[in-house]
């Protein structure tokens, strides 16, 4: 992949970053098999990043075109508060407008969610004393295996210590972006069972939080 770049996020690379999301949302497979409309999900899993905070967005570039992509925050306080301030409640207004509990898929894994909620599974240690700042790498699939998660991964920890942040978290569900993790040098620091895929999968899957601190 000689002839990619990593480089610091613009707004036309939006729509690439947030069709990838949505390619790569159920454990690097496309989000079509649990949730059938793009514009909510990708809202969910990237607007607060592209529009709050770009600047901490970093893109793999081939030929021209975007394949890859780390988005974070440096503070993940400050995006639950924006996140519920901001994005949540025109998110829950377009849910309305777009009917979304008439689409089968979409409607499941809502109602999944929230049983998943009520019976505690999302709550989680609160680490962002020693690790205030959260990633999310994705690679189009086409595009993985060649070392470009890698390298937005040392672009984007670069970053975090030019801004002088002391340490970074992130989840995952992939047993294979774990391994990817901790061989960038994260640790475990909390695992779980999660249900709001057992209709899907026929069982629990286990969301592991990791961290790294940045010298």
């Amino acid at each position: 992949m000689n002839d990619c770049l990593i480089r610091k996020y613009d707004f036309k690379d939006r729509i690439f970053i947030r069709n990838i999301a949505y390619d790569t949302a159920f454990r690097g497979k496309s989000a079509d098999i649990f949730f059938d409309d793009k514009e909510i999900l990708t809202d969910f899993l990237t607007k607060y990043f592209t529009d709050f905070e770009p600047e901490s967005i970093f893109v793999a570039e081939c030929n021209e075109i975007v394949i890859g992509y780390i988005i974070g925050a440096k503070s993940i306080k400050r995006l639950n508060t924006i996140f519920i301030l901001r994005v949540l409640p025109e998110l829950l207004l377009n849910i309305f407008l777009r009917g979304i509990f008439f689409k089968k898929k979409c409607r499941a894994y809502l109602i999944n969610s929230l049983k998943c909620f009520l019976k505690g599974e999302f709550i989680m240690p609160d680490f962002s004393k020693d690790y205030p700042a959260v990633l999310h790498i994705n690679i189009d699939k086409s595009y993985r295996g060649f070392g470009l998660g890698g390298k937005l991964m040392s672009k984007f920890l670069g970053y975090l210590k030019d801004k002088r942040v002391p340490g970074v978290q992130l989840s995952t569900i992939s047993e294979q972006g774990k391994a990817f993790f901790e061989k960038q040098g994260f640790s475990l620091l909390h695992q779980s069972k999660r249900s709001y895929f057992k209709n899907i999968l026929s069982e629990d899957i286990t969301c592991y939080s990791l961290g790294k601190f940045l010298p």
